[in-house]
């Protein structure tokens, strides 16, 4: 029995091929196993804080915000995240469906969010939370902020920001006047995502004088909404030439402005006079567009009353009136500032680089430009009196 069983064949060890096939399938398999898992349980990485603040949210729309965080703990890891992000918009949408069916009904007391400055700051930080989960969608603007430079267009974008139903491009795109030939995909994916019910926009003050940009903008939308922010024109000017000369040494104020000082022939072709001529490309807007679909914003209300020119763009825009008086204070130099500026909690006031400080230009100079922009001005006819002779 001992020599039958030594003579027994040893067992064959497995070809080294087939052993370096089984290592690398298994490696396959756990590797697969792994990105499946991070993919799935993706909405762990955000912030701890942006997750508290979305269950804070939906626990003051539905009193169950602790679910949110908690109510999953019995669930895998990929399903508890996956299980919390579809509770989580289900709200939302709740939420905005009952804004909807009761649009005058008072704002919760105390529910101030980041996005909001004090009023509907649950959608609004509700919403953030969705677009942060990848949510919503890229669009063209609804609606474009076309002019004028130093007329307060930044100023206006800024506070617009505030509504939680405003998603805007904070640089100046200037597709429809130097990045035309790029096309629309290219212009759709500079814009921010947006949620149903949400306005997307952008402002390029260039626009307005541009002589191509109405017809591309009706190109891409006739329904586009149109603003237009004005100023004095003289002031405006003025305004420019400020800005020019912070940057390099220029000719003086009155060299540029007159072809022929004796004379008082304005110079038309210098960029700073030509600007506010705003009857004259308000007629080339006029071929594309009704009146009725641009709305002119007064620059000076706009700084001695923020409120009541932001009430008028929201109303033009379709929106709920949710920026208010209570969203701005005004400081030493009577600059109207944000109580909370967009994404923050602490208030903000325009940039250095705004109210500069004008240098004193001669009264003669200022009169005639005053006489020369008059009947331009009566010929703007927008339905309102800016007061501005």
């Amino acid at each position: 029995m001992a020599l039958s069983a030594a003579a027994a064949p040893a067992a064959e060890p497995l070809p080294r091929s087939i052993f370096k096939k089984f290592l690398v399938m298994l490696c396959s398999l756990l590797m697969s196993l792994y990105v499946f898992y991070c993919l799935a349980d993706r909405c762990q990485t955000l912030p701890g804080p942006i997750i508290a603040a979305g269950a804070a949210a939906s626990e003051e729309d539905e009193g169950g915000g602790g679910e949110l965080l908690g109510g999953s703990a019995e669930l895998p890891p990929w399903q508890a995240a996956a299980a919390r992000r579809k509770r989580l918009l289900q709200r939302l949408k709740q939420r905005r469906r009952r804004q909807e069916a009761a649009p005058g009904a008072e704002e919760p007391a105390g529910g101030g969010g980041s996005r909001a400055g004090g009023s509907g700051g649950g959608a609004g930080t509700a919403g953030t939370l969705a677009l942060l989960l990848g949510e919503g969608s890229k669009r063209l603007p609804q609606a474009i902020i076309i002019g004028v430079k130093k007329g307060g267009t930044r100023a206006l974008l800024e506070f617009l920001r505030v509504h939680p139903d405003v998603r805007a491009v904070g640089a100046e795109p200037h597709f429809f006047d130097r990045n035309y030939e790029r096309g629309l995909a290219w212009y759709r994916e500079l814009m921010p995502r947006t949620l149903e019910g949400q306005i997307t926009m952008e402002k390029t003050p260039s626009y307005f004088v541009t002589k191509e940009a109405p017809a591309r903008i009706s190109s891409m939308s006739k329904g586009t909404k149109l603003i237009v922010v004005v100023r004095d024109p003289v002031t405006r000017a003025i305004s420019d030439y400020t800005q020019t000369l912070s940057k390099k040494p220029d000719p003086t104020f009155e060299s540029l402005t007159f072809k022929n000082r004796t004379t008082g022939l304005i110079d038309t072709s210098w960029s700073a006079i030509q600007i506010g001529i705003y009857a004259k490309h308000l007629e080339n807007w006029l071929l594309h567009f009704p009146i009725g679909q641009i709305l002119f914003v007064s620059g000076e209300r706009l700084i001695r009353d923020p409120a009541g020119e932001l009430g008028r763009v929201q109303d033009f825009l379709g929106l709920k009136r949710i920026i208010t008086d209570k969203h701005f204070y005004f400081n030493k130099t009577r600059v109207p500032c944000l109580k909370k500026a967009e994404g923050s909690s602490k208030p903000h006031c325009l940039g250095k680089t705004k109210g500069r400080t004008h240098p004193d230009i001669d009264q003669d100079v200022v009169q005639r430009l005053r006489d020369f922009y008059r009947p331009f001005n009566m010929k703007f006819m927008t339905g309102q009196d800016f007061g501005w002779d």
